[in-house]
């Protein structure tokens, strides 16, 4: 029998070559509004899946849902005003409200299975951990400094030694990348100007440069499972940054594959080959990832991944409602609308 390392070669060398997405064009109106309807599809099943398993969902799970619930408002507001779009505006609407109300909820759940969590860390992601392991606590607490949410009262927009080290160490990879942007990108939201921070923008744009770089690996290797998730987060993350090259029709179109038909949610895709098994196995344990709050259920569903697969999706309708009329001449493959340069 073939060791796992072959197979996983050999899988990545018999890849098909990358395909333009085969979605309909977005030039025209009718296309437009078929490519919303997919992604709207999508939402309202993971949705679904959010109502049926909310007392088992963890802080990490809620969090792309309460991302995807504003986006989900700009949106609705944005299609009212359009004919064509109305009847999808209401769609959006109502999964909005719906969204408000399970996230209410969930607090109630997260408060009795991980009150201190949910206190300190306000929003915590997964990180990858290479060999000089990349400290997820230490993390944490740089975030919990700059949000200024300690025990002591301590203000916002703070910054230690240690965490100007760790938030702007380069060569950083996959998760622990995506802690760095999301410091930054707090930083921004919270206002956060002096010393360092006055440099915000240049760390965001280096970041999701190499997260661009991750993301065109993860799709020349085929997607593999274990590349997913921070494929996802990298959207998600860019895409609040205002990056608009990540909404590419044909990562759409991907992500919308992943997601299992019967339970709504994205996770473990169903794999039935045992050297296929064996490989993402393999590969698993080379990338050495610690999911800390991971919640995985024996469906193959995955809160962490369910969560990035949302925000990235909100972000694709997001864009979508602000992409130009059929005269505007858009570029096919990516869903960018027109500078305002």
């Amino acid at each position: 029998m073939a060791s796992p390392e072959l197979v996983l070669l050999l899988l990545l060398t018999a890849l098909p070559p990358l395909w333009p997405s085969s979605l309909p064009r977005l030039d025209t109106a009718e296309g437009k509004a078929t490519i919303a309807g997919l992604i709207l599809s999508a939402l309202e099943r993971a949705t679904f899946f959010l109502e049926e398993r909310l007392p088992e969902i963890n802080l990490d799970g809620v969090v792309g849902f309460r991302v995807l619930e504003g986006q989900l408002r700009s949106v609705q507001a944005q299609w009212a005003q359009d004919p064509l779009l109305q009847p999808l505006s209401l769609r959006v609407g109502t999964l909005a409200a719906k969204l408000e109300s399970l996230l209410q909820r969930s607090i109630f759940y997260l408060k009795l299975s991980d009150p201190e969590y949910l206190r300190d860390a306000s929003l915590v992601y997964p990180t990858f951990e290479p060999e000089d392991s990349f400290s997820e606590d230490s993390s944490d607490s740089c975030l919990v400094e700059l949000l200024g949410t300690r025990y002591d009262s301590g203000q916002p927009c703070g910054l230690s030694d240690s965490c100007r080290a760790l938030m702007t160490r380069p060569g950083c990879s996959a998760y622990c990348l995506s802690h760095q942007l999301l410091f930054f990108l707090w930083a921004q939201m919270k206002g956060c100007t002096e010393g360092l921070f006055h440099r915000s923008q240049h760390y965001i744009d280096l970041f999701c440069a190499n997260m661009m770089d991750l993301n065109r690996r993860a799709e020349a290797i085929g997607y593999a499972y274990p590349t997913r998730d921070i494929f996802m987060e990298n959207i998600m993350f860019c895409g609040m940054g205002g990056f608009l090259d990540f909404y590419k029709l044909r990562w759409l179109e991907a992500i919308l594959s992943w997601q299992k038909a019967q339970e709504g949610c994205f996770g473990k895709p169903d794999v039935k080959d045992e050297e296929l098994s064996k490989a993402i196995q393999y590969q698993q344990h080379f990338l050495r990832r610690v999911k800390r709050r991971e919640k995985q259920f024996t469906d193959g569903c995955s809160t962490h991944n369910t969560a990035t697969a949302v925000a990235a999706l909100g972000g694709f309708l997001y864009v979508l409602a602000e992409y130009p009329p059929a005269n505007a001449a858009p570029q096919p493959s990516t869903l960018s609308p027109p500078s305002s340069h």
